[in-house]
């Protein structure tokens, strides 16, 4: 199974991310931030990475563009809410290697957790 950063301001999508990534057997790590994300990534090596766009202190594409500088082969999936589509171009262009639009189902997580670990 694989070990997942899971990085959102939200509590409670953290929380139901690890219910539900747990559940399937995989490893989930938390950070609340971009910031947090970064010192996340260096300690806990993880295989995927699902971070929000829309975070204090440092957004997600920005947390997204350092972590690809650092690790060029860096997974990660961004999320946010509908009606944010230049933010999805700008993630995509950046180097995220899909996108999850909020609210979503468990099942469309599963499918991205399986598509960029498996």
């Amino acid at each position: 199974m694989a070990k997942i950063l899971v990085v959102d301001d939200a509590q409670f999508v953290r929380v139901r991310y690890r219910k539900l990534l747990g559940g399937e057997g995989h490893e989930v790590v938390e950070a609340g931030d971009g910031q947090e994300a970064l010192q996340m990534y260096e300690k806990e090596d993880p295989d995927l990475v699902l971070m929000d766009i829309t975070m204090p202190v440092m957004d997600g594409i920005e947390a997204l563009e350092k972590l690809r500088e650092r690790d060029s082969e860096a997974r990660i999936v961004m999320s946010s809410a509908m009606g944010q589509e230049r933010m999805v171009i700008k993630a995509i262009q950046s180097g995220a290697r899909d996108f999850i639009v909020k609210p979503f189902e468990p099942e469309t997580i599963l499918e991205a957790v399986d598509k960029h670990t498996g």
